[in-house]
């Protein structure tokens, strides 16, 4: 039975690839200091190989025992999170990385890093190709989890270059689903929670910045064939499907049959223009791409959000 540890455990990625591993046959250690994570999140798992251990990654990580897989994804991900805990982001991508590159090391284990389309930046190149080096400025608020990314990434080459550990890069695309929080600051739990409610849907600028949305199922796929693949290379994951951001307010206002209107705010500093994933390289090497449609899954993100609220 293959082992797997699995940072950031109890966050809305995290969580979900517990269960996809655990569904695998995997034996899985979710590891969370429950900073961003939800212990919600995993409350459903009723598994004999399942175990959560709640710790800060950026302290000394012991394990017992075999460890075949360590997939980090600890970090806050969402704008509110890593403007709120600017530190705690940079810590988490330097420190933490570090602590579990050494572990990854020590256990001979496949290292999945979870990276980010934001390590391209407000992009000059679009779509982003895995070859684009970004634009980021690395002093604005965004600053601290772009670079914390970025910094993530040449850690992980540095391992495995110089230590030969086996790194597998994920740059991830936005990606929506159930266990998304309702008070999350990412624009599709924003916009749902805005429209449930009945309260006006704030849009940054003017709505025509775009982005691409990946159902959190079709993620989590791409993710493990990235993971049990031969590639050492950055991939991007996520959907090519690209929207304008009033695009998606007007469509999930439909969905949700609510009467808000949208307001228009301040556009936040540095907020990216374009975001689109080039997704070649992952049907190339890994046969990947996303087949649930924008609304069937905003529908299930949905669903997920009334219950909650």
């Amino acid at each position: 039975m293959p082992r797997a540890l699995v940072t950031g455990g109890a966050g809305f990625i995290g969580s979900h690839l517990c269960d996809y591993l655990l569904a695998k046959g995997f034996s899985v250690i979710a590891m969370d200091n429950l900073i961003t994570g939800d212990i919600a999140n995993i409350a459903h798992v009723r598994n004999e190989n399942f175990l959560f251990v709640k710790q800060d990654v950026t302290n000394y990580i012991y394990l017992e025992g075999p460890i075949d897989y360590i997939l980090h994804f600890a970090s806050p991900a969402s704008p509110i999170d890593y403007l709120e805990l600017p530190i705690q982001t940079l810590k988490v991508g330097s420190l933490g990385t570090h602590k579990a590159l050494g572990l990854a090391r020590d256990k001979k284990a496949a290292f999945l890093l979870a990276s980010t389309s934001e390590v391209y930046g407000d992009p000059l190149e679009h779509p982003q190709k895995e070859t684009y080096w970004g634009n980021v400025n690395p002093v604005g608020p965004r600053g601290v989890y772009d670079e914390a990314k970025r910094f993530s990434e040449a850690l992980a080459m540095a391992y495995h270059r110089v230590h030969g550990v086996n790194v597998k890069i994920a740059r991830i695309f936005n990606t929506y689903g159930p266990r998304m929080r309702v008070r999350d600051g990412r624009a599709i739990p924003e916009f749902i929670s805005q429209a449930l409610r009945g309260e006006p849907i704030t849009v940054f600028g003017d709505g025509r910045q775009t982005r691409s949305f990946c159902y959190i199922a079709d993620e989590i796929e791409g993710l493990f064939r990235l993971m049990t693949s031969d590639s050492n290379r950055p991939v991007n994951i996520g959907n090519p499907q690209e929207m304008t951001i009033l695009d998606l307010a007007e469509r999930i206002i439909k969905l949700t049959g609510s009467n808000s209107r949208i307001d228009f705010h301040p556009l936040p500093q540095d907020d990216p223009k374009v975001r689109q994933p080039d997704i070649g390289l992952a049907r190339q090497l890994l046969q990947w791409e996303p087949r649930t449609s924008l609304d069937d899954g905003l529908a299930a993100t949905i669903e997920y959000f009334r219950q909650r609220m």
